[in-house]
Parts: C-alpha cells; sequence; structure tokens
C-alpha cells in the first residue's frame, strides 16, 4: 500500500511537470479555454454567491458581536475587511470550484477515457494533455479568481447590511475602516491564492479523469476523489502561503 501511494504521488508531480510544459511551449487552444471557462463558470457562480452570502455575514456577525461587547462595533468594517478579504474570499470561490467545477472537469473526461475517446487521440497522433487538460487548467485557474473577486465584493456588501442596519454600526466608518488593516497587498495575496486552489483543483481533476478505470463506478469513484483530494490540497496550500504572505509582510 504505501508503494502505491509514493507511485501515486510520483505520477501525479510527473503529470504535472508536462502540463507545465505543454503550457508554456505548445500552441495554446484558446477556443478550448473559452468554452471551458464558460462552463466552469455556468456551474460555480450561482453556488458561489449562495454560499458567499451566509458564509460570509455569518462569519462577520459573530465578529461583530465580539466588538460589540467591548463597545468598538464601529470597527466592523476592519473586522469584516480582513475576514473576507484574507480568508472567506479564496476559501468560498475554491470550495465551490472543486466542489462543481473540478468535478465536472473529472465526470467529463473520465468519461471520454472509459468510452476510449481519450485512446483514440493517442492513435490519431493529438496530445491530450495539450489539446483536453491544459485549456481546463487554466480556465480553472482565472475563473477560480474571478470568483474571489465576485464573493470579497459580496461579502463585504453582506457585511455592510449586517453590521449598519441590523448591529448599529456607523456607515462612514464602516466604509473608512474597510482598509484600515488591509491594503492592496491583501488583495493580491488573496488573488494569489485563488489561483494557486484553482490551478491545484484543475490539476487533480484532469489527472483523476485521464486515470479512471473500471467503467462509470470508476468514474463516479474519481469523482468523489477529485473532491476529496483537491480539498487536501487546498487547504494545505491555504496554509502554506498564508504564513509565507504574513512572513513577507512582517519582513518588509
Amino acid at each position: 500500500m504505501p508503494f502505491k501511494t509514493f507511485s501515486t504521488f510520483g505520477d501525479f508531480y510527473g503529470f504535472v511537470g508536462t502540463v507545465f510544459v505543454q503550457m508554456f511551449t505548445r500552441r495554446f487552444r484558446f477556443r478550448e479555454f473559452v468554452s471551458q471557462a464558460w462552463f466552469i463558470t455556468t456551474v460555480s457562480f450561482a453556488p458561489a454567491l449562495l454560499v458567499a452570502v451566509p458564509f460570509c455575514v455569518v462569519i462577520v456577525f459573530q465578529i461583530n458581536q465580539i466588538l460589540i461587547q467591548i463597545g468598538a462595533v464601529d470597527l466592523a468594517g476592519a473586522g469584516a475587511g480582513v475576514a473576507v478579504v484574507r480568508e472567506i474570499g479564496p476559501i468560498v470561490s475554491v470550495l465551490v470550484v472543486a466542489g462543481a467545477g473540478a468535478t465536472a472537469i473529472c465526470a467529463d473526461l473520465g468519461s471520454r477515457k472509459i468510452r476510449e475517446e481519450i485512446d483514440a487521440l493517442v492513435t490519431l497522433g493529438i496530445d491530450p494533455i495539450e489539446r483536453l487538460v491544459v485549456p481546463r487548467v487554466v480556465a480553472s485557474t482565472v475563473v477560480a479568481v474571478a470568483l474571489n473577486g465576485m464573493v470579497t465584493v459580496v461579502g463585504l456588501l453582506g457585511g455592510y447590511f449586517f453590521s449598519v442596519v441590523l448591529q448599529g454600526a456607523t456607515p462612514g466608518l464602516y466604509l473608512a475602516d474597510l482598509t484600515l488593516l488591509i491594503g492592496l497587498p491583501d488583495f493580491l495575496a488573496s488573488e494569489i491564492k485563488a489561483a494557486v486552489f484553482g490551478l491545484l483543483a484543475g490539476l487533480t481533476a484532469c489527472y483523476l479523469g485521464l486515470n479512471a478505470k473500471g467503467g462509470p463506478k470508476g468514474v463516479g469513484e474519481a469523482v468523489n476523489q477529485t473532491v476529496v483530494f483537491a480539498f487536501m490540497l487546498l487547504f494545505a496550500a491555504n496554509s502554506v502561503i498564508t504564513a509565507l504572505f504574513f512572513q513577507i509582510k512582517s519582513g518588509a
């Protein structure tokens, strides 16, 4: 079992290396990229919006409850900015991309694999990584970045409504304090997080989809594994990126 696990990790890293080489050395399939980006957006936009509103609002509401107890409710904007921009935006975005977009990619490639369409492409001299994988990985990355911006805006607007209308914060101070603890570097770090998360989700989905075996049951198992492995990689990457960002920021 340990040897099989190490072999799988080795195959995955080799796959990732091949994808990056193909990404920068071969002709980019722009039409396929646009098609996949639109597809991932259609399956991810509504879930991201529906998850962002309650998730962001609940966290901001809890932060405001603490601020109310210490008489600092007018700092609600600062708390909302830190929570939404640094963590909630990228996490919500990529959970939706991994849970909706990546599973759809895995199911698509897995069904092509068991129907032997991938083998047919190889027989015709068409590289499936260049033709199918690279556009999907890039599309997953771009959509994750875009969704992060959308979730951030929705979260801050929802936090404004709950803080000002329901918890008595001052509207002007909420807006003024949004940049009290965060700035452009924090938002850029958030976008980098989302890009890395989307990249990892796309790579995981494509790898498991291309290696699906055992007919329709195998495709279903690959889709389930995509969710589990993508979430594990995303949370690990989140810890590493957050630690690096604070090291760089404190050093600067």
